[in-house]
This record gives C-alpha cells, sequence and structure tokens, in this order.
C-alpha cells in the first residue's frame, strides 16, 4: 500500500466512528500537528475506496482545525466490509499502558505535557502526614485508599490509579477511585 497525498477536503470523515475526543485532548491534538506535521506522514489516515475514514478520524478534524490543505493517507480499497467495521475498533483499541515509573524518571514531564500526553504532577512529599506525632497506617491487603478525583480528571482514572500505585511503592493491592 502506498501513501499518497491528498486534498484534505476530498477525504470524508466516517459518520460511524465511534471514537470521540475531549476538548483539551483535541487542543493538544491540534498543537502536535501544528508543531510537528512531519508525524503525518508516520502515520497516514486509512481510507476506504470512497474516500471515507477508516482509521484517523480525530486527526483529521485536527488537520482541518489547524488548517492543513493535504493529507497523507492509505487507502485501504481490499478490504470487505466487515473488514473495514474490524479495522475501525481494532485500529482504535489501545493495546497497552504506560510504565509510569519509566516516564518519572526517563522522560521530561513539561516536554510530554506538551506533546499531548496527560501527566499528573503531584509532589508525593506533600501527601506526607502533617501531624508528626500520628503514626503511619501498615500497608496491608484491605487497606481501601478513597481518593475525591475533581471532574475534569474523571476521563483519567486508571492514570490516577496507576499513580498511587507507583506511590505505595507496589505494595498496592487495590484502588477505589470515586
Amino acid at each position: 500500500m502506498e501513501t499518497k497525498l491528498v486534498p484534505i477536503n476530498s477525504v470524508i470523515p466516517n459518520s460511524e466512528n465511534p471514537r470521540y475526543i475531549k476538548e483539551d485532548k483535541f487542543e493538544k491534538l491540534v498543537k502536535s500537528i501544528k508543531d510537528f506535521p512531519e508525524m503525518l506522514q508516520l502515520r497516514p489516515i486509512v481510507i476506504n475506496d470512497q474516500n471515507v475514514i477508516l482509521g484517523g478520524n480525530m486527526r483529521y478534524k485536527a488537520c482541518v482545525e489547524a488548517g492543513v490543505k493535504k493529507i497523507p493517507v492509505i487507502k485501504a480499497d481490499q478490504l470487505t466490509p466487515e473488514q473495514q467495521r474490524e479495522f475501525i475498533i481494532k485500529d482504535n483499541v489501545s493495546g497497552g499502558n504506560w510504565d509510569w515509573d519509566i516516564i518519572a524518571n526517563e522522560w521530561n514531564t513539561d516536554e510530554l505535557e506538551d506533546w499531548g500526553l496527560d501527566v499528573i504532577n503531584v509532589d508525593w512529599d506533600e501527601l506526607d502526614y502533617i501531624d508528626e506525632d500520628v503514626e503511619k497506617p501498615e500497608l496491608s491487603n484491605d487497606l481501601t485508599i478513597k481518593v475525591s478525583v475533581p471532574k475534569e480528571l474523571e476521563g483519567d482514572l486508571s492514570m490516577i490509579q496507576e499513580g498511587l500505585r507507583l506511590w505505595l511503592n507496589d505494595n498496592y493491592v487495590g484502588c477505589e477511585v470515586k
């Protein structure tokens, strides 16, 4: 399959796309396309034989917002309608998780945020007990931690859970986030 550069208005957004993007993440995507347009060549939009998007609907919308006139596409015209539907889902399934320990120790979080990754910057020392006379509880398998999450972070519950797990230094057994 060959990547071709086509006028953006020749590509049709998929009206049955089951994915959406929150406004703040969309703004980050637009910024990343403006800052690093070469990325589009590395991740072209996938279209069917009628130029309907199978993969890359959010990138397409961000390109429109960014004022991009031509976009790289790959035409997947050999797929059956069933395979197209399968591709739409499989292309959007996130199969991996971030290794937050590596992220925290090997990457610049300001850069990562600028590139669109949501990173929670927490001063873990601030979570220590204020009253020095109070004995910190021992961690056990039945310890429950309840965290109040601001509405704007509700979409990031798994990231918060992972941060707590790392903070508890792998003694974490379960976390209920409400």
